[in-house]
This record gives structure tokens, sequence and C-alpha cells, in this order.
């Protein structure tokens, strides 16, 4: 089984390809989120991103007031993204940094906790950039399996705790792929 540090890694990846494939004329198109276009999905991956050093060395979610609001992309996206994304990983791959008590806005978490809800936010965004670019959606087939049994642990299927984050599951055959169980119990049809 892999480690969850090089899933993340992984993740990050899936998605970075993808960012990459954005050009000047997708930033507009419409995703799988229902309210956000690709600039504006884009937009809160880096903003998640830029979060990741401060809360790994100790800042609580107050701390940062509301330096990382708004659209932080600017006029270069891609480079942003991949600053924000270089920045994160490094201070992920940090000796310490998974041994640690995270301040979230939900309260206190393990670090383990907060690298496995990033690792799912780029995992299952990973699928919403690439729907929304109608490029290829398969995402690592290693990754796909330990975020769903991930999720499946947190109850993502019965919703419970996770109410405001996504839709209500959509409804798939039984036979499905991995990939689109997960897809689904976010409420997104594969």
């Amino acid at each position: 089984m892999t480690e969850l540090i090089d899933l993340h890694g992984t993740a990050m990846s899936e998605f970075d390809r993808r960012v990459r494939e954005v050009t000047l004329t997708d930033w507009a198109l419409p995703t799988p989120c229902a309210d956000w276009d690709v600039h504006d999905l884009v937009n809160h991956l880096t903003i998640e991103q830029l979060w990741v050093p401060s809360l790994l060395d100790g800042a609580r979610v107050e701390d940062l007031d509301d330096r990382f609001d708004g659209d932080v992309l600017g006029e270069e996206p891609v480079t942003t993204w991949e600053v924000a994304a270089r920045e994160a990983r490094t201070a992920w791959l940090s000796s310490s940094a998974r041994e640690g008590t995270v301040h979230l806005s939900f309260g206190d978490a393990p670090a383990e906790l907060y690298l496995w809800q990033m690792t799912f936010d780029l995992t299952v965004h990973a699928w919403d950039l690439a729907r929304a670019l109608e490029t290829e959606e398969s995402l690592d087939a290693e990754l796909v399996d330990q975020v769903l049994s991930w999720a499946e642990e947190q109850g993502f299927g019965e919703q419970k705790g996770t109410e405001g984050l996504f839709e209500p599951p959509v409804e798939i055959d039984a036979h499905s792929s991995p990939q689109d169980r997960l897809i689904a119990l976010t409420g997104r049809t594969p």
C-alpha cells in the first residue's frame, strides 16, 4: 500500500497535469461543480495550497485573516498554481509536518486527516477539471482505490459529516469502477 504522502504527490500531479492543459479560452468553461467555472476551480485549489505552509507551521485559520480570499490567480494563473502547489508540497514533505495538529476551520485535527482531505480534494477536482476540459478523465488507479476507501470509511456515502460539502451521492451501477464510485459519492455523474 502506497504511503499517504506519496498518494498526495500523485493527486497533486493529476491536478497539475490538467491545469497545464488549460488554454486561454478554457477559463470560463463550466465544471461539474455547479457554481464554478474552470477559473473558480483552479482558484479554489490554489487557495487550498496557499494555506498549507502556514497551517502546518501552527497558524490558525483566524490568524490568516482574509489573505487568501477572492481571486488569487492574477494574470498568470498557471504559474500561480505551480508556485502554490510547489510550496504546499514542500511543506508536506517536511519530516515533522504530518505528525502534528493543524488548526482548521472546523477545529483542531491531526495533520494526517488534513493530508487525506487535501489528497481527496485534489483527486476529485482533477476529475472535475478533466471533465470541464473534455480531456482524459482516468485517474491513477491506486490513488482512486485508496481515496475511495478513505472516503467510505469517513462515511461519505451516508453524507455523515459531509453535509454542505457535496451534493447527495449519485446512484450508479453496483459494478461500476472504483473511479466512478468515488465520483458518484460526491454527487457527480461519472
